[in-house]
C-alpha cells in the first residue's frame, strides 16, 4: 500500500492525499475525510523515511548519556526512560549517545551528520566543551544542568546549592550542631559537574551561616562505597549527628553501615538529602528529602527542544526546579550528649571534601 493505491481508492490525486497527510495545502473536509476513511480500511503508515525527507526533518532527537563504560545511576535511568516516553508523545524517536574520550566520536558524527532534529545533553559541566560544540553548530539542544555561564543556552536544572542548603537548615532547625554531606564522586567535583558542585556550596554556605560543625566528604555512585564512606566518616568524627547526601546510588551501603554500627536512624543520627522518591521511601525509615522530580524534568527538557526545534529563532528558556523537602521518618533531634562526652563538637564550622 503507498500514497498511489491511497489516491485511487479515494478518486484523488497523489498531491492532496500528500496534502491531506502534511497539511501543507487546504484540503476539503469532505475529502479529508474519504482519504483518512480509505487510511484506516487499508492500515497504511507513512514511510518514516519518505515523511523525514518531505518535512525537512529526521523527527529523531539525541539524548547524551554518560560514558558506555560507567553505569547509569538510578537517577539517570529513570531520566532516560522519561525523556523517551515524553518524546513519544510529540511523535520522535530517541537515539542514545555516549559521551567522554573515544565516545566523543560518535557524539560529533550526530552533530556534523545532521543524525538528528536536536539534543538533550546530559551531565553538564560548568565548562563544558559539549555545550560550546553544539551552539557554534548551531542544531538545537536543551542541557539538563547548566554551565558557569548560566544565562545562555536552554536548560533544565535541579536547584541542588538551594536543596541541599535546606537540608542543613532543617537539621539545625532539628537542633544538630555537627553534620556531615556525602557527596558524588571526587571526579565529579574536579571536573566541575554542576550538581555536586553546587551540592557542596549550598552545604558550606548553610553550615556556616548556621554555625555548625560541618565535614564535607566525595564517594563513588555505589553501595559499596556508602557503607565504607559512612563507617570512615563516623571513625574520624563520631560526633556527627546529622548526614545530608546528594548520592543516591550510595544510600543502601550508608543504611548498612549505620545498622551495623548501631546508630538507629534517627534515634543516634539523622539522614536528609537531595534523592529520587523511590530511593527515599526505600530507605529504612523512610528518608526525609527534597525529592528529584525525574518526570518533570524530563517532560520539560522533550518540551523545550520540540519547542526549539520548531521556533529556532525563539528566546532560549531556562527551568530551575525546586521542590520542598517531604518529611518522612529519617530525620529527629539528637539525642542529648554530657558536657564531659569528649564527642561533643566544638562550636564553629569547617569542610573538607575526600574520596571514601
Amino acid at each position: 500500500m503507498n500514497i498511489g493505491e491511497i489516491a485511487k481508492r479515494a478518486g484523488v490525486s497523489r498531491s492532496t492525499v500528500s496534502y491531506a497527510l502534511s497539511g501543507k495545502r487546504t484540503v476539503s473536509e469532505a475529502t479529508r475525510r474519504r482519504i483518512l476513511r480509505v487510511i484506516d480500511e487499508a492500515g497504511y503508515r507513512p514511510n518514516a523515511s519518505a515523511r523525514a525527507l518531505a518535512e525537512g526533518r529526521t523527527r529523531t532527537i539525541a539524548l547524551v548519556i554518560p560514558p558506555a563504560g560507567r553505569s547509569l545511576t538510578p537517577i539517570q535511568l529513570g531520566f532516560v526512560a522519561g525523556v523517551v516516553a515524553a518524546a513519544s508523545l510529540h511523535e520522535l524517536d530517541v537515539l542514545l549517545s555516549p559521551s567522554g574520550g573515544e565516545h566523543d566520536r560518535s557524539f560529533e558524527r550526530i552533530i556534523s551528520g545532521r543524525r538528528v532534529d536536536g539534543v538533550i545533553l546530559m551531565e553538564v559541566r560548568l565548562q563544558d566543551a559539549r555545550a560550546a560544540r553544539l551552539r557554534e553548530s548551531g542544531l538545537p539542544f536543551v542541557a539538563i544542568g547548566h554551565t558557569a555561564d548560566a544565562g545562555t543556552g536552554c536548560w533544565v536544572d535541579l536547584d541542588y546549592e538551594g536543596l541541599v542548603g535546606n537540608c542543613v537548615h532543617h537539621l539545625a532547625d532539628l537542633g544538630h550542631r555537627a553534620i556531615a554531606l556525602i557527596n558524588r564522586p571526587q571526579e565529579f567535583l574536579d571536573s566541575g559537574y554542576g550538581p555536586a558542585r553546587r551540592a557542596l556550596d549550598g552545604f558550606t554556605a548553610a553550615a556556616a551561616a548556621r554555625s555548625l560543625t560541618a565535614t564535607a566528604i566525595c564517594c563513588s555512585d555505589d553501595a559499596m562505597a556508602g557503607e565504607a564512606c559512612v563507617e570512615n566518616l563516623l571513625a574520624a568524627h563520631p560526633a556527627i549527628t546529622g548526614i545530608v547526601t546528594a548520592n543516591e546510588a550510595a544510600l543502601p551501603g550508608m543504611e548498612r553501615a549505620l545498622r551495623r554500627l548501631g546508630r538507629a536512624v534517627p534515634g543516634q543520627i539523622s539522614i536528609t538529602g537531595v534523592v529520587g522518591r523511590h530511593w527515599a521511601e526505600e530507605f529504612h525509615p523512610p528518608l526525609t528529602a527534597a525529592d528529584v522530580p525525574i518526570s518533570d524534568m524530563a517532560d520539560r527538557a522533550v518540551e523545550l527542544l520540540a519547542e526549539r526545534i520548531s521556533s529556532p529563532a525563539a528566546p532560549e528558556r531556562h527551568v530551575l526546579l525546586a521542590p520542598p523537602i517531604s518529611l518522612r521518618s529519617s530525620t529527629a533531634p539528637p539525642v542529648q550528649r554530657a558536657e564531659s562526652d569528649p564527642a561533643l563538637p566544638s562550636q564553629g564550622s569547617h569542610a573538607e571534601c575526600s574520596t571514601s
